[in-house]
């Protein structure tokens, strides 16, 4: 809770930060002198105005967060503008008869959200083949992580992501964590839900982090986790908190709480030498964990595969990165963490926050686990 205290303060202070130097950067084009008929004094209050309405409109429209992630991508790009168009006067060895500068840095602003837009409003499909000694045959997984629904797409959209995962006829889905948060309003919940009740094939789900909704002491969003996982086991959904569970014949899959469970949440969960103490290893056994930063013990215990989801790939840059590699032991894709054990962290379903993404991009994960060999 401290660290998204801290890391709130500091994104408000950079927002401040960055309305005050745009204000500066746009009282160089000529408009804002013009409008004020030659009153400087109101030309600055043109400018701040032609930075602060823009911002009150998409704070207003989509948040205050998704106002600063714009401030500051415009800030940066209009330093880098500044920073080049210096350079080119020089060589020029002339002043420029417009503020060049200015224009480009928004067009480049511009471009790169748009590109980050698509990012996180379009769904991609990334597959990956593990190929095992053991002799399990062919299981094909389909791996959801992280839709927090609501904010990229309501239950409509995730319904289609769903008719989706149908048509690759996967044998079964699992859900890791972050199926909705804090702002998930709850009838896109209960719609969500009963969407995955439609589907033909064995559905399994961990909790994430902001599935319970407790990172918000006013969450106004009208469910508990209770609720939640009441709504998902009436549809078919099997809710799996340090549970094991036979898949087939060859297979475990093995459901863990999440660890926010003991880092702040109030609750718990079980380790992985309890969660697999006499397991039989002669099966596949696929670890179903929210965040991917309890790999030693994973690998440790035996398993074979571990699927998580939480960092989002990262999402925006760098500032997503960062925070993301402090605190997980893999930031997206694939990891060998030790001989008999692979990992894959999913980029997630959707997006937290942000209706942006300038790292990563959305998708759904299409897992084969395979004992056959390549040609």
């Amino acid at each position: 809770m401290i660290l998204r205290l801290q890391i709130l303060i500091g994104l408000v202070l950079a927002g401040f930060s960055a309305l005050f130097y745009l204000a500066t950067r746009v009282h160089r084009f000529r408009f804002s002198l013009a409008l004020a008929r030659g009153r400087h004094g109101w030309s600055w209050v043109i400018s701040v105005l032609a930075v602060l309405l823009p911002s009150a409109a998409i704070w207003l429209a989509w948040g205050y967060m998704n106002a600063i992630i714009c401030l500051l991508h415009l800030a940066l790009f209009w330093l880098l503008s500044d920073a080049l168009f210096a350079l080119l006067k020089r060589l020029h060895g002339k002043p420029w008869r417009r503020y060049y500068a200015g224009l480009t840095a928004l067009l480049l602003t511009a471009a790169y959200l748009s590109a980050g837009w698509v990012q996180a409003h379009h769904v991609w499909q990334t597959d990956y083949v593990i190929r095992t000694d053991k002799p399990v045959g062919t299981l094909r997984i389909a791996l959801l992580a992280d839709s927090h629904m609501g904010t990229t797409f309501h239950a409509d959209g995730f319904a289609r992501e769903l008719d989706r995962i149908a048509a690759q006829k996967p044998d079964l889905l699992v859900i890791a964590g972050d199926f909705v948060d804090e702002d998930t309003e709850k009838d896109d919940m209960l719609a969500a839900c009963r969407a995955l009740g439609q589907l033909d094939m064995p559905v399994y789900y961990v909790f994430g982090n902001h599935d319970k909704g407790l990172y918000d002491s006013k969450c106004t969003r009208g469910f508990t986790g209770d609720d939640l996982a009441a709504e998902l086991t009436e549809n078919g959904v099997h809710v799996l908190e340090d549970e094991i569970v036979p898949i087939g014949d060859a297979f475990w899959l093995i459901g863990r709480q999440d660890a926010s469970e003991e880092l702040g949440l109030g609750g718990g969960r079980a380790s992985m030498a309890e969660l697999t103490r006499g397991l039989d290893t002669a099966r596949y056994s696929i670890v179903l964990d929210h965040q991917p930063h309890d790999y030693d013990a994973e690998a440790a215990s035996g398993v074979d595969l571990v699927l998580s989801g939480h960092t989002h790939g990262g999402q925006v840059w760098p500032a997503g990165a960062v925070g993301m590699v402090a605190k997980n032991e893999r930031n997206y894709g694939r990891k060998h963490i030790a001989d008999h054990c692979d990992a894959i962290v999913s980029g997630g379903t959707g997006t937290w926050g942000y209706k942006f993404r300038t790292q990563g991009r959305t998708e759904i994960v299409c897992a084969e686990i395979t004992t056959e060999r390549e040609n």
